[in-house]
């Protein structure tokens, strides 16, 4: 569920963490509808010739999930994206399952914004994918006037 939660509802520390198994579904809706048809995605003879030996999940798909849980399980759904940053430390392979761990690092009140980052690991404890990035809240409505 997505609330909508105030910046003052939000605190430093916050965390959520959730298993997934990245299934090949998730890789086929996700290439669909962006047009990321990369052969070391899509094509099992292209990606045996690469330094994975084969197909691996794109890592932007993987970088959503981080998203998803935060706004889903963190900060609800009035932050909006202004930079995010990602390491995609090792390959996701489908059927690859991932722990994400998601938490607020810093919270700018004074800026209306706050930091999150995230670790992601598979099922051996490789960390994949790590992530820093920070949210806006927007200024707060003044109540409607009554009259």
């Amino acid at each position: 569920m997505h609330e909508v939660k105030p910046l003052e509802a939000i605190n430093e520390g916050d965390r959520a963490t959730v298993t997934k198994t990245i299934t090949e579904a998730d890789g086929a809706m996700y290439i669909a509808s962006t047009g990321d048809f990369g052969p070391v995605h899509v094509d099992q003879g292209f990606a045996a010739g690469t330094r994975f030996g084969e197909r691996i999940a794109p890592g932007i798909m993987v970088a959503g999930i981080c998203t998803s849980i935060l706004t889903g399980q963190l900060v609800g759904i009035l932050g909006v994206s202004i930079e995010d940053r990602f390491w995609f430390t090792g390959p996701v392979l489908y059927g690859d399952t991932i722990t994400f761990d998601v938490w607020i690092a810093e919270k700018r009140t004074e800026e209306r914004t706050v930091i999150w980052e995230a670790s992601a690991r598979n099922q051996n404890g490789l960390e994949v994918l790590k992530a820093r990035a920070r949210l806006k809240w927007p200024r707060p409505r003044p109540p409607p006037e009554r009259g």
